[in-house]
């Protein structure tokens, strides 16, 4: 798991800070940046990234993934470069039961891949549908 936050915090882009969120390591848009109310707690930043590690697997919850199907379309065109498996991909996590099996570097890229702003603005967007 310190290898993957260090690689995550490593590709985060500015805006975002590293905190413990919902009980897990989070990777938010702080207050100070995104001040409107976040939906589900107005007291609570605006996650974007958040590790869990469970009993039997980690999970990985990239909030932007279940927003912008682009990403999402990218990331299973990437993850296919990593392994022959197919991505265990819930509603809200990508699960890897082995941390052999989990592609640092993906998961690094991918937490790059959108800006604090652009994800205030999927944010909202979704949120308005």
């Amino acid at each position: 798991m310190k290898k993957l936050h260090n690689r995550i915090l490593k590709n985060l882009p500015k805006g975002f800070i590293g905190k413990m969120n919902y009980g897990m390591v989070g990777y938010v848009v702080p207050v100070s940046i995104y001040p409107t109310d976040y939906h589900c707690d107005p007291k609570l930043p605006l996650p974007f990234v958040s590790l869990s590690s469970q009993k039997n697997f980690v999970a990985i919850y990239n909030m932007g993934l279940y927003v912008a199907q682009k990403l999402m379309d990218w990331f299973l065109l990437e993850y296919k470069k990593y392994s022959i498996k197919k991505p265990d991909i819930g509603k809200s996590c990508i699960r890897f039961k082995n941390l052999n099996d989990l592609p640092f570097d993906l998961v690094a890229d991918l937490c790059g891949k959108v800006t604090a702003d652009q994800w205030n603005q999927l944010y909202d967007s979704a949120l308005k549908k």
